[in-house]
């Protein structure tokens, strides 16, 4: 155990889909669940997070709140967080914090999402200071032509096909099928996902993850009132949120460009790379103690570059692992066991948690279906917009 342990007592998830109706009662499902699997009531809870969703007006501005009342005021601190898809794990960050500095000792962390059809966009209005708005406007640049860059980027660097992207999709897809609050339990073969329309060349339908509507919920406590309680579980001994480095010398969506090395050396590491080894160097780990992992597929492509960034592989090699289905259940090293936002899409303040939900269960033994075979240590990783991003190790 280190300093910055805390414990998992509870996890909760309203299953995902374009349900149409309010984010408010998949994050009160969630966390109604989460509660339920802590044993703990709700009037025990003394810290509530939110993960803001800005696309449902005022009450998701103020999700920590809109959740508290939802549940039934109950006395509790209160807080909302928004990091873009990193928002769920700044969200347990803000709970770990509080406990670990004694503040706390039951926290409530709960992130849902009501998402529009179609592309993931600015709310209206021009903004001509927001890149965000910009990359829109100027460059016509959606989510997915983004990802084809750094899919064409793979194939240019390292002889990636479109055959193994759509593997990828093949492998999550299949895990997938055994998680029931995955959207879409469905198996696809790489001549399915070769067949799908090209959406941004050399990504096809099948690429790339939908948006979704959905909701997790994490209930942590201090390990000390864990202990006091008799509950076991799972122990969070990291969480990352580090920016990035000056000068970037990658492009990251949703900046235009670059920055030069003329005035500065390059970091030792991108972005990327720094989450996961922030992450490792708090957990007191290495990548090789990694049982499992749960990372940021919107692309096939892109958990391709995950597993690299996370160090599990060398840079250019993820397409071996794949290829040898070591990345698959009951292979080396399972990557998305959940299936991934390929079954899920996108809620994006629910995603980080929804990640945290499926290594608690992968933890204690219980991903029914699933389960990767005496997992003791699992990461997540995700980005998010404007220097955004998120590495959250548990242990069992």
């Amino acid at each position: 155990m280190s300093k910055h342990d805390v414990a998992i007592a509870g996890v909760g998830m309203h299953a995902w889909g374009k349900w149409g109706r309010p984010f408010v009662e998949y994050g009160v499902a969630a966390a109604r669940d989460a509660l339920k699997d802590s044993g703990i009531a709700w009037g025990d809870v003394d810290f509530i997070v939110g993960g803001e969703t800005v696309r449902n007006g005022y009450g998701g501005y103020v999700a920590g709140s809109t959740f508290a009342q939802a549940l039934g005021w109950n006395g509790a601190r209160v807080a909302t967080s928004y990091a873009a898809c990193a928002t769920g794990a700044q969200a347990l960050d803000t709970a770990r914090t509080r406990i670990l500095a004694g503040l706390s000792e039951v926290a409530l962390v709960v992130g849902a999402d009501t998402t529009p059809k179609g592309f993931l966009k600015p709310n209206a209005g021009e903004r001509w200071d927001d890149p965000d708005w910009l990359r829109f406007r100027l460059m016509g640049m959606t989510n997915p032509a983004y990802f084809a860059l750094g899919a064409r980027r793979r194939i240019d660097l390292y002889g990636a096909t479109t055959e193994d992207f759509a593997a990828v999709k093949v492998k999550n897809a299949k895990h997938g099928l055994a998680n029931p609050y995955a959207r879409y339990r469905k198996e696809f073969s790489v001549a399915d996902v070769m067949a799908s329309p090209v959406v941004a060349d050399p990504l096809h339908l099948m690429d790339i993850c939908a948006t979704s509507d959905g909701g997790a919920a994490v209930v942590l406590t201090s390990v000390e009132y864990a202990q006091r309680h008799g509950l076991t579980g799972p122990r969070i001994n990291a969480i990352s949120t580090v920016t990035p480095t000056f000068p970037q010398t990658q492009l990251d969506m949703p900046y235009f460009s670059s920055e030069s090395t003329a005035a500065a050396p390059a970091p030792q590491y991108t972005h990327k790379e720094s989450l996961a080894r922030a992450a490792y160097e708090e957990a007191g780990i290495s990548p090789s103690d990694v049982d499992v992992a749960e990372v940021y597929d919107l692309s096939t492509a892109l958990e391709l570059d995950w597993i690299e960034d996370l160090g599990l592989v060398e840079r250019g090699t993820a397409e071996k692992l794949v290829r040898a289905g070591d990345t698959s259940i009951g292979g080396k090293l399972p990557v998305n066991p959940s299936g991934g936002l390929a079954c899920f899409g996108e809620a994006v303040p629910a995603q980080a948690l929804a990640q945290v939900c499926e290594l608690t269960w992968q933890l204690r033994g219980q991903a029914e279906g699933r389960q990767v075979a005496g997992a003791r240590v699992g990461i997540t990783a995700n980005q998010g917009l404007f220097g955004h991003g998120s590495s959250v190790i548990l242990s069992a």
